[in-house]
Formats: C-alpha cells, sequence, structure tokens
C-alpha cells in the first residue's frame, strides 16, 4: 500500500493526489456538460423564433439597456478574473490572498445582480414582460392590458399601434430573455453561495498548495457562469 494513503488530504479510493485532483476535475467538466445542456433547449428555442422573426427580434431589443447589460458583461469578466487569481494565490499557499480574492469575486456577483434587479424592475414598471404577464403591454388584444400600466408605460403609445401578431411576437422575445436571463441569475446566486462557502473554508485552513482542488472546480463553475452572459449579452442585447 502507497504511503500515500496515510495524507489526511487524500481520500482512501485514490492511490494519489494527482488522481484525485484529476478525478475530481472531470467530474466537475461532466457536470459543466450538463449545465450547457440545459441551457441548449432555450438557445435552441431563441435560434428557431429569431430565424422565423429576425424584425421581430430586432425591434424588440431596443427596449432593453445596452449600457446595464455591457455593464454587467464587465462586472462578470473582472469577477472571472478574481477567481483564476485566487486559484493561483491557493496554488501559491498564499491563503490570504486568496479570501480577498474570492471576496471580490462575490461583491461583483452581488454587483451583477444588484444591475439585473435594477433591470428588471424597470421592465416591470414599463410593463416590457412576456405577452401571458398581467401586467405585459405586449397582449394581443390591447383592451385587455391593464389600464395602470398603459397610463404610466413610456413605449404603450407606440406599442398599442403595432400589428397584434407582433404584438405578440415581442411578447415571445421576453419570455426568452427572462428564462435566459432569469436562469442565469439562478447559477450567478448558486455560484455566490458556493464561493462564500469557498472563502469560510479558505479562513478555516482547509487548502494548501497540496490541497485547493475545491477553490479550482468553483472558479470553473463561475467561469461557467461568465461564458453563458458572454453568449446571452450580444445575442439579447445587440441584434440590432
Amino acid at each position: 500500500m502507497s504511503s500515500d494513503h496515510h495524507d489526511p488530504l487524500l481520500a482512501h479510493h485514490f492511490d494519489d493526489m494527482e488522481q484525485q485532483f484529476d478525478t475530481n476535475k472531470f467530474g466537475m467538466w461532466v457536470f459543466l456538460l450538463t449545465e450547457i445542456l440545459f441551457f441548449s433547449g432555450l438557445f435552441v428555442a431563441y435560434a428557431v423564433y429569431r430565424s422565423n422573426h429576425s424584425d421581430v427580434f430586432e425591434y424588440a431589443s431596443q427596449y432593453l439597456n445596452t449600457n446595464l447589460g455591457a455593464l454587467n458583461t464587465i462586472v462578470l469578466l473582472l469577477s472571472s478574473f478574481t477567481a483564476a487569481w485566487a486559484v493561483r494565490a491557493a496554488q501559491l499557499g498564499q491563503n490570504g490572498l486568496v479570501t480577498k480574492l474570492l471576496g471580490v469575486t462575490v461583491l461583483c456577483a452581488f454587483g451583477f445582480m444588484a444591475i439585473k434587479a435594477e433591470e428588471y424592475s424597470h421592465k416591470y414598471h414599463e410593463g416590457l414582460l412576456w405577452g401571458g404577464a398581467e401586467h405585459s403591454i405586449f397582449k394581443v388584444d390591447t383592451n385587455t392590458v391593464d389600464p395602470a400600466v398603459a397610463e404610466h408605460s413610456e413605449y404603450w403609445s407606440e406599442v398599442k399601434e403595432l400589428p397584434p401578431e407582433f404584438r405578440r411576437q415581442i411578447g415571445i422575445f421576453f419570455g426568452i430573455y427572462f428564462c435566459l436571463t432569469g436562469l442565469h441569475g439562478i447559477h450567478v446566486i448558486i455560484g455566490i453561495i458556493v464561493i462564500l462557502w469557498l472563502m469560510r473554508r479558505n479562513v478555516r485552513g482547509d487548502f494548501s498548495p497540496q490541497k485547493y482542488d475545491a477553490i479550482d472546480l468553483g472558479a470553473l463553475y463561475w467561469h461557467l457562469v461568465d461564458l453563458i452572459w458572454i453568449y446571452l449579452f450580444p445575442l439579447l442585447y445587440l441584434i440590432s
């Protein structure tokens, strides 16, 4: 029996630390692949509807705030940089720096969610929702639009003059928008929980240059969250 089995950081079913690290990383890549497949259905729906109604999607994208979307992109790119730096710091045994870098990553994540909450709040107030929503201004029958929303929406005077089928398709666009960005937001929240858990473990002294795989895997998950948004931003905000 190898002496490596006496290492308290090595699980009993692995031969050495390298095998344990590679196995953990392979498992994470398999999980990330399932996450990509999870989003793929919505991406396919987006592609089909945009292919069939490209004029509607181009028109509807004007209701999205490109500046806030771009700001969120910058925030997530910064968070990915600090997450990757935290992995390197863990490899070098710089545990204090690891905590700080993960803290910056979490702050960026909270910043992303705050900006997204501002976007969602504005769309709710203006009635920029999927067609079936109670407060949506994109209903086929304009008589069913909530009068209170119509009165306060700066877009209602323009939207009510659109053909009913065109309004319905805009509602589908916003349905896809909220599904994609909402699902992504859930993954951001999960990422926040994971990174806070990693910070707690790091402060407790669980990581070392020989055992930092949890930080590496957490950073991989966060990079996926970042990558998905990098696709969502141009697909939704930069159509025109």
